[in-house]
């Protein structure tokens, strides 16, 4: 069995741009992560050994890598050891759904086979049809479902998970 590290939607993305640099550095952190969130957010990554701070910056350890499912760059003419075994248990987890939540009840909408319209959304979340939209394209871009938009009879446009 494979130990699994936790992370929220905001460290795994630090983590996978981190992972993309060549130098390993979670610098510059999105716009969006303000004051006690960007504390919280390395606060976390440290706790987890997933960073550490070198020289006034925070980089990505090898299981920072491990997280996102990459490989920790190797120097040229340097020979790579192979990992310790706790390394090579861990196994990145994706953001998931908590069960429960609207937005587990907007998943359950969007799964079934004739999909959901708008305004059935709207009833399922309470949101506004603002927020289903924009829960949709998150569904798209955090989590990577397949959204299908179509048309039904009556010209409603309806969401499918396909």
């Amino acid at each position: 069995m494979t130990e699994r590290i936790k992370l929220t939607a905001t460290q795994f993305a630090v983590l996978k741009a981190a992972a993309g640099r060549p130098d390993g550095n979670i610098q510059p952190l999105p716009a969006t992560l303000r004051g006690g969130a960007r504390a919280k957010v390395i606060e976390g990554l440290l706790a987890r050994g997933l960073i550490v701070e070198a020289e006034g910056c925070h980089l990505l350890t090898d299981a920072g890598y491990v997280a996102v499912g990459k490989r920790c760059p190797v120097a040229k003419g340097v020979q790579k050891l192979d990992a310790p075994d706790a390394l090579t248990k861990c196994e990145a987890t994706a953001p998931t759904i908590r069960p429960g939540t609207k937005l587990a009840a907007l998943v359950v909408a969007l799964r079934r086979p004739q999909g959901a319209t708008n305004l059935q959304l709207m009833l399922a979340t309470g949101w506004q049809p603002h927020s289903v939209r924009g829960a949709i394209s998150a569904l798209r871009r955090r989590l990577g479902l397949n959204v299908a938009l179509t048309r039904n009879a009556a010209g409603e446009r309806v969401y499918r998970i396909g």
